[in-house]
């Protein structure tokens, strides 16, 4: 009999050395963070202006980073936008996304990526439209003045006046009368002498009853077809891609993303608000979130 210990046999011992168990360690890591443990996909869609874009054009802090994690993790992350295609195209560059789909105009136009997951060649895949010519000419007669621009179902924008605010970059000047010679699907009035008080009580005065709207900050008029808004084209984009209602997460920070707050939120998803929005959005968001210039969208797409 021995004086040590009886041990039961447990087979065969070996010992991996410290660097090799790290480099393991490490590449699980990688794995994960590659989606090998994938989170049920989400559709995530981000309003350009105020959300994901500051004032002077520069991109929210983090947001860059924090949008690749959630790709990586498996979701969906697409911009919902008022801007026209061209100009949300440069933004995706910007953020390194490649998204299935984008909506522009305010949920008028819908583009599809062409290829392969890594393409960047998108094609049309939906476009609502409406002949500008009665509301034009109801905004002419009380807005003395104002500059419009209206975009075409082919994304070409014609325009009366010059703005600083606008990027009018490949776009073609024309009379008032010629802007309501085809169907559009946006119309943009700018006053620069108008607050948007003055906007949202001269709206309710004439009644833009035949289309959709949404007013800016400023005293900027933003109008698509009737019944089109951002929701309703996240909503076809939703079922276009199979995700469920209640994996939608919206972020934004101006009255046209208030359609689509209330839409994910009536179907069981989440809407965050940027902080520095208006108490309109905040209702329509029940979430607020950190401002633009504090990195909010970064900070929310972490905690997911």
């Amino acid at each position: 009999m021995t004086d040590e210990a009886a041990l039961p046999a447990t087979g065969a011992v070996e010992s991996t050395p410290k660097q090799e168990a790290a480099d393991v360690v490490a590449d699980l890591a990688d794995d994960t963070r590659a989606g090998a443990v994938p989170a049920e996909r989400m559709l995530i869609a981000l309003d350009i202006d105020g959300t994901v874009l500051l004032e002077d054009d520069t991109l929210s802090p983090g947001v860059v980073e924090a949008v690749a994690d959630a790709h990586i993790a498996g979701h969906e992350v697409m911009l919902a936008t008022g801007r026209s295609w061209d100009s949300t195209h440069g933004i995706m560059r910007r953020l390194g996304i490649r998204p299935e789909y984008a909506v522009c105009s305010n949920g008028a136009v819908i583009m599809r990526r062409v290829g392969a997951d890594d393409a960047d060649e998108y094609e049309l895949a939906h476009v609502e439209t409406f002949d500008p010519t009665e509301v034009l000419t109801l905004l002419g007669e009380h807005l003395a003045g104002a500059h419009f621009l209206v975009e075409l179902a082919d994304g070409t924008r014609l325009f009366t006046d010059y703005l600083d605010d606008w990027n009018l970059e490949g776009a073609n000047k024309v009379t008032f009368a010629e802007l309501s010679d085809q169907p559009v699907c946006r119309v943009v009035v700018v006053a620069p002498e108008q607050t948007d008080q003055d906007f949202l009580e001269l709206v309710e005065r004439i009644g833009l009853t035949q289309v959709s709207y949404a007013i800016g900050w400023t005293a900027w008029l933003d109008i698509a077809p009737q019944g089109v808004d951002k929701s309703t084209a996240l909503e076809l984009v939703r079922g276009w891609l199979g995700i469920a209602p209640d994996r939608v997460l919206v972020m934004g920070d101006g009255r046209n993303d208030i359609e689509m707050m209330q839409w994910a939120v009536r179907n069981g998803g989440r809407a965050i608000a940027m902080h520095q929005g208006p108490p309109e959005v905040h209702a329509a968001a029940g979430e607020v979130g950190l401002s633009v210039t504090e990195g909010g969208v970064a900070a929310i797409l972490r905690s997911l």
